[in-house]
């Protein structure tokens, strides 16, 4: 007697379809069809074995065939620096919540600060016929996305200015919290401030450097070189740089941290020093408030919250010219900003 070879069923490929719905409630699959997209003409006996197919075979509608009549996915990209970063946390969460709002999914991805990563992960979400796009850039060009505009794919970028192009931007005021911050310092007695910050390529960098430099000259204080540090926010980087300031015949009093990362590598090293120095940050932080650490607070869901409703504004077919949104900061003093130079 010959073996019957038996062939393991594959557990991918073999979604149920409308067919297989049809088959098992007994109905024809124009009925199917009108009851999994709410249609009427179905009496509710017919609609409850349907239904019940549904469930039994764990039946999900394919929306293929819907977008391509539609031309509109119901969905959006969102494309941040580092999901790892807590300032996105909420800031995603509000473009998704504003998303939901209008029946959209949200996708996003992370550039790791790659600008060519940044426009791989942008074209792949475009290849996928995406709606619209948030975009926090990495790079400084953006030409590569202007085919992709001019298609109709709506597009915000967010935190820095886009480059190159002209698009709708949401951003903070680097510059202005920046510049409270560090006069905050000065009118507790502080004339010797270091600035540790992010890589100066950063369009949010350079406006806290700047912020940082206006409250200074304002103050009659003349900057010197050995106070400022920019680049990379890994913690060897960022304590070597504390710790150069801190050093010295005239090291600084104070220190204006440029981002959260920053700061929470500025606070550990301090935590190590023998005299108390003056600390403000920008961005707040966890556990902030129980540290004692002053901030200047940019209000990240406000952020995202802008961007994703100007982003379903130009879906809808608003026709203004680009806009610039630039979101106030808010500084939060809670001691550690406070102190007098020792």
């Amino acid at each position: 007697m010959a073996e019957t070879t038996r062939h393991p069923e594959s557990r991918y490929g073999n979604r149920p379809t409308m067919k297989d719905v049809a088959a098992r409630a007994g109905v024809g699959l124009k009925t199917v069809s009108r009851v999994v997209n709410s249609e009427p003409g179905v009496t509710p006996d017919t609609e409850r074995r349907v239904q019940e197919a549904i469930d039994a075979l764990g039946f999900r509608r394919n929306d293929s065939a819907r977008v391509l009549r539609k031309g509109r996915t119901a969905s959006i990209g969102l494309v941040l620096e580092d999901l790892a970063d807590p300032f996105y946390g909420p800031l995603s969460r509000a473009v998704e919540e504003v998303a939901r709002a209008h029946g959209a999914l949200l996708i996003n991805g992370s550039s790791a600060e790659d600008p060519d990563r940044e426009q791989e992960l942008v074209l792949a979400l475009c290849a996928r016929r995406v709606d619209g796009l948030i975009v926090i850039p990495a790079g400084d060009d953006h030409r590569y996305l202007e085919p992709e505009m001019k298609a109709g794919i709506a597009t915000v970028f967010v935190d820095r200015p886009a480059g190159r192009v002209d698009a709708d931007m949401v951003l903070s005021d680097s510059f202005g919290g920046a510049r409270e911050g560090v006069a905050h310092l000065v009118a507790h007695g502080h004339r010797r401030i270091g600035f540790v910050g992010d890589q100066p390529r950063i369009h949010t960098a350079t406006e806290r450097l700047r912020g940082y430099h206006a409250a200074l000259t304002e103050a009659g204080i003349e900057v010197q070189d050995s106070w400022v540090s920019l680049g990379p926010t890994d913690p060897d980087r960022v304590r070597a740089a504390v710790e150069t300031m801190l050093s010295g015949p005239e090291p600084v009093t104070a220190l204006f941290s440029g981002n959260n990362r920053v700061t929470v590598t500025a606070v550990r090293v301090l935590a190590e020093c023998d005299r108390r120095i003056a600390l403000v940050g920008f961005d707040d932080i966890e556990l902030a408030d129980l540290l004692g650490i002053t901030v200047i607070s940019q209000d990240a869901a406000a952020v995202g919250r802008t961007a994703a409703e100007h982003l379903f504004r130009r879906l809808d077919g608003a026709g203004h010219p680009p806009a610039r949104v630039e979101l106030p900061t808010r500084l939060i003093p809670r001691g550690s900003g406070e102190l007098p130079p020792a």
